[in-house]
């Protein structure tokens, strides 16, 4: 019986993890490069240096921002690929999809650096992050669909995935909207949903841990 191309292609996780961790790499480490050291013309005291240095810092903000952004959705797409048992054609194209946002982002980010006060360069960033988070969520879905996880996954990790994914894009949203008021609030409240992301599951465990042991 003969054999289709599409039946066979895009199987190997390893290839797709590799790819990933090298994209999200190579974005990571361009993001910085947007941060410029003072021009040598401009500086002629200790003074000016510093007031030259201090003038980056809504670029570092925004660096720091978009860094939290590819570190939330790397650990997001490596919790999704550890889950699975093999890949096909298809969600490989999505996964690609995916990893075409990623390399994006180092240009929203430089956009949005260079234009802080336009709502519109916050739009264009905000539309990169909601293309990350599609193209997670219908990923898993389409994972689901095709048998692709592992059969001994717990019945409530698929679920808790895609609320993660649902309630982040949620957030992000909200931050856009406050772009109305002022760009600097959009801003502000992404970097403390980030925030949230990486330091609060930390936060609760050891609560609930210090709870737990005053109880006994």
């Amino acid at each position: 019986m003969p054999v289709h191309y599409n039946q066979i292609a895009g199987q190997n996780l390893g290839r797709l993890e590799a790819l990933s961790d090298g994209i999200f790499a190579v974005a990571m480490t361009l993001l910085v490069l947007d941060i410029r050291i003072p021009g040598v013309e401009t500086v002629h005291s200790e003074h000016d240096l510093l007031f030259a240095v201090v003038a980056l810092l809504p670029r570092v903000l925004i660096y720091l921002m978009s860094f939290l952004t590819l570190g939330i959705f790397w650990l997001g797409q490596q919790t999704q690929l550890n889950h699975l048992t093999k890949s096909d054609r298809n969600l490989s194209w999505i996964h690609l999809g995916f990893l075409f946002a990623v390399v994006l982002l180092p240009f929203s980010t430089m956009l949005l650096a260079e234009f802080l006060v336009y709502r519109f360069a916050l739009f264009l960033y905000w539309l990169n992050i909601l293309m990350l988070g599609a193209a997670l969520y219908f990923g898993w879905g389409y994972a689901e669909r095709a048998e692709l996880i592992e059969q001994s996954v717990p019945r409530e990790i698929p679920s808790a995935i895609c609320r993660r994914i649902v309630i982040g894009q949620c957030l992000y949203a909200l931050g856009a909207l406050l772009c109305w008021i002022n760009t600097y609030w959009s801003i502000g409240f992404t970097v403390l949903v980030q925030l949230n992301y990486v330091f609060a599951p930390r936060f609760w465990s050891v609560w609930r841990s210090n709870s737990h042991t005053t109880e006994s």
